[in-house]
């Protein structure tokens, strides 16, 4: 990996670890901006971890722009000789697959996708190699994902799914986004899986709905009053498919403040992931299941 590092304006530094997302360009990342922030440079207002970046804010008034520059890239050797282990947590979160919201916006907005005649499973199970739908709604819960950056949208996670990378989902975005999606749905665009947190625009394929928010800038959910956003960068999820009937129960639950998310505290170890994924994958589970 070639480093890249580049000025936005007199305030921020751009610094690009890679040009793809993969778990090796995140943790390099995650490290350094972490040693950014632990190093507790003078002038530093803002550090924002993207998927294989991040970017410094910092006051210029305080420290010039060429000196800011020259510190982060004095931490760029730790952080890649640095142990490629996260303390986190695993995460269920349920989804209702082909659900009429998601389904009836889906229909709205065919003369902006690529497979006008079919619905957006129907797309991405036949361009993915899958025979039917069940077969690739299947694969994209049977495996765990990783949450490699959360923003865009106000709490929005970007999930990446922990198999090879010749096993991975890739389903394009729309042609022309949408000028709506139903708020918490749940799909791909590339390679990264997300949860819209907010009702509003956009361009990933729709497969279904989850009735747990996350994000709550008024704080009223009740597991989301430390902070109204829910997910954060190496978070590990696993979807559970659910029925109308299971919806409907988690969202009277959640409206009531009774809804506790099923999450287990586990440690990721990229070596050990990458020498054995579906052992390790296996180990995740385990722990999620006895929580």
């Amino acid at each position: 990996m070639k480093t890249r590092y580049s000025y936005g304006g007199d305030e921020h530094i751009y610094v690009e670890v890679d040009e793809e997302m993969s778990l090796d360009a995140f943790f390099i990342s995650l490290s350094m901006s972490n040693a950014v922030r632990e190093a507790n440079i003078p002038g530093v207002t803002e550090i924002c971890p993207a998927n294989a970046s991040f970017e410094v804010r910092f006051d210029p008034d305080v420290i010039a722009p060429a000196d800011m520059m020259a510190r982060i890239k004095e931490l760029e050797h730790k952080a890649e000789t640095a142990e490629k282990r996260l303390s986190t947590r695993i995460i269920e979160i349920p989804v209702f697959f082909q659900d009429p919201w998601t389904h009836e916006t889906l229909m709205r907005f065919r003369e902006r996708h690529q497979d006008p005649s079919g619905s957006d499973l129907d797309y991405a199970a036949r361009i993915n190699g899958y025979d039917s739908v069940e077969a690739f709604i299947e694969a994209f819960h049977s495996q765990p994902w990783f949450v490699s950056m959360v923003g865009f949208v106000a709490g929005l996670p970007f999930l990446y799914q922990l198999v090879d990378r010749d096993k991975q989902i890739q389903v394009p975005k729309y042609l022309r986004p949408r000028t709506d999606t139903p708020k918490l749905s749940v799909g791909i665009g590339g390679c990264f899986g997300c949860i819209y947190s907010v009702r509003g625009a956009g361009g990933y394929q729709l497969f279904g709905i989850t009735p747990m928010p996350i994000f709550d800038p008024e704080q009223k959910v009740s597991y989301l009053k430390d902070f109204m956003v829910f997910f954060k960068p190496g978070d590990i999820v696993k979807w559970k498919p659910i029925d109308q009937a299971e919806y409907d129960r988690i969202t009277a639950a959640v409206e009531e403040g009774t809804y506790s998310p099923r999450i287990a505290e586990v440690d990721f170890d990229l070596d050990a992931f990458n020498a054995d994924m579906t052992g390790f994958n296996a180990k995740l589970m385990e722990a999620l299941n006895d929580a």
